[in-house]
């Protein structure tokens, strides 16, 4: 029943039938008035008829008994007579039912009723009598009085009286018949207000169900036209709005995507916040980002650093863009937001942030690059020019001193070649254009070679240059490069060991890789600097390599060979004191 009244169908078909309900109770309520007033007046004239024709029959018949018998077949069955004369006596009385005594005597003492102030003398009035049917009942009567003159002007009247029930049941015939009439009306209103309210709501109906397909993304959702009129064209609107719905969709599923993808592809960090800088959209480089920051700190509720806050402060109350350089949590960031406008309004900002890190470090990388060219290059070139103009000025007072200047520009050019070499490797193997030659190697005989090279060069140190005896190992790898590796380490752990020390070579062989080290017996690198002796130029101890020709190069050239064989270069302090390089190189190098 409810779903009814909340539906067009209840709510039009109340409204169509409280109207033909309004209209039916006028027109009954008049229409019973004035049947009620109608019957009224027939009664009267009938009366008016009855009287005339009594008064007639009285003067015109001498006979008693037959004047009665016509009388009472002029009366109604409804209706008796009083023929009173004008003492108000009753000459001749025709009543059937109850209550005839009490009757007369209360019509005789009407006082009105026999004087009334029409010309002809004739009078009608309306009273309470008693019941011609039941005791001890009132009831309401049409009383009529009619005066007619006797032979001899002897004025008399007729006094007819008849129950206003039978002009009542003649109008509750009637109301039964309205009210019949009008309950006919209901149903057939009742009928017609569902059938049109039908015609109306069934295309509603279909429209609510597609309404709410449509909500559901069902965008080919369609109504059928079958009507011209407001509904059909409403049902073609429908259409037309799901048709563009649909494209309306897919272009932003679109650009949701092109979107996506660029935000994704992006190198850069993007994060969209929100005015209450809460975050709305970020991409993958930004969630690293925001884990780091969540790591970092110590509030869950507040990730975002002090920094930034305060830029997106200044950005959604000033409505400027800003971009400054940072740095977080030992991360360098470019950092660049801009406000977001909803109409004239700013709803948020969107921040990218540049990873400027590698770029710190590629540039502190370069300054200190060129520095440490400069630097090397520096000494042999003011040695090569100092000599050169010594020799020019005729400084050399003989030969032999002529000769050994001679030999130091010598020396100093053999160095500045080395380093120009050295950095020529270094700039090929970083660039990935170093091609190795790779071939069977057996190491025991390869290291028994390097180290039958430098064993003069270990006497001469008065260092002691051991190889621990291991079984034959054969890798596949470049036997020049690997012995530029080994070259380099041997070297600068004989330089590096006292009188008296001892360098020492071991291999051990593990499953699918072999490990060489090289230790020493020397003062060792400082711990805090063994992270960075594989970089460029980097000298723990300057004095290390003074007077020795050393360029800083050799053990960023010995990482970048043993990476690109795919294996690993370490140094650690040894047990007591020294230094001990690890060389940790796959025994097939093929599957590298």
């Amino acid at each position: 029943m409810i779903k009814i009244w909340n539906s067009i169908v209840g709510k039009l078909w109340a409204t169509i039938l409280l109207l033909v309900s309004f209209v039916l109770f006028i027109v009954t309520v008049l229409l019973l008035e004035f049947l009620d007033n109608f019957h009224t007046k027939q009664a009267e004239d009938s009366l008016r008829r009855e009287a005339a024709t009594i008064g007639k029959i009285i003067v015109d018949h001498d006979d008693e008994t037959a004047m009665r018998l016509i009388i009472q077949d002029v009366l109604g069955d409804e209706t008796n007579a009083l023929i009173v004369d004008s003492n108000k006596d009753v000459l001749y009385s025709f009543h059937n039912g109850l209550n005839e005594e009490r009757i007369e005597r209360k019509i005789l003492d009407e006082p009105n009723l026999f004087q009334s102030g029409q010309k002809d003398g004739k009078s009608v009035k309306e009273m309470i009598l008693p019941s011609l049917r039941e005791q001890d009942v009132m009831e309401k009567f049409l009383v009529l009085t009619y005066p007619y003159y006797e032979t001899g002007n002897v004025k008399q009247s007729i006094v007819l009286y008849q129950s206003l029930d039978a002009v009542h049941r003649t109008t509750k015939s009637t109301t039964h018949i309205v009210f019949l009439s009008a309950f006919i009306a209901f149903v057939l209103t009742t009928f017609f207000a569902f059938f049109l309210s039908t015609r109306i709501t069934s295309p509603l109906r279909g429209m609510k169900q597609a309404a709410f397909e449509l909500s559901k993304g069902n965008f080919d959702t369609r109504l059928p036209v079958l009507q011209n009129d407001e509904i059909g064209q409403l049902a073609t609107a429908f259409n037309q709005m799901g048709k563009q719905l649909k494209f309306q969709v897919e272009l932003i599923k679109q650009e949701k995507g092109q979107l996506s993808s660029i935000l994704t592809s992006m190198t850069d960090a993007v994060i969209s916040f929100n005015s209450d800088y809460s975050i709305l959209l970020h991409n993958p480089q930004a969630e690293r980002i925001l884990q780091k920051w969540y790591q970092a700190a110590n509030d869950s509720n507040k990730i975002l650093p002090p920094e930034i806050v305060h830029m997106l402060e200044h950005v959604i109350t000033f409505a400027e863009e800003v971009e400054e350089e940072l740095e977080l949590n030992g991360q360098f960031y470019g950092v660049s937001i801009s406000p977001l406008y909803s109409e004239n309004s700013i709803r948020g900002a969107v921040a990218v942030f540049r990873d400027m890190t590698d770029q710190h470090k590629l540039d502190k990388l370069r300054s200190d690059f060129i520095a440490n060219v400069s630097h090397e290059l520096r000494t042999p070139i003011s040695m090569l020019q100092g000599y050169s103009e010594a020799i020019l000025d005729g400084v050399t007072s003989s030969e032999e001193e002529r000769n050994e200047i001679m030999q130091i520009i010598h020396d100093e050019s053999k160095r500045m070649s080395r380093l120009v070499t050295d950095l020529l490797d270094l700039a090929r193997m970083e660039s990935g254009h170093m091609r190795l030659y790779k071939s069977p190697v057996d190491v025991v005989h390869f290291l028994e070679r390097i180290v039958n090279k430098f064993m003069q060069v270990a006497r001469d140190a008065n260092v002691s240059l051991t190889l621990h005896p291991v079984e034959e190992i054969e890798i596949v790898a470049d036997e020049d490069r690997l012995e530029q590796v080994f070259t380099n380490l041997i070297d600068n752990a004989i330089r590096h060991t006292p009188d008296g020390g001892e360098v020492t070579i071991c291999v051990e062989k593990g499953k699918d890789v072999i490990e060489i080290a090289v230790s020493d017996t020397g003062s060792g690198i400082p711990k805090e600097d063994l992270p960075y002796i594989f970089e460029r130029f980097y000298k723990a101890d300057k004095a290390r390599t003074r007077g020795k020709g050393g360029t800083g190069l050799g053990l960023a050239i010995a990482k970048n060979i043993i990476d690109s064989h795919g294996g690993e270069i370490s140094a650690e302090l040894g047990p007591t004191h020294g230094t001990i390089f690890r060389c940790v190189l796959p025994i097939d190098q093929e599957e590298v």
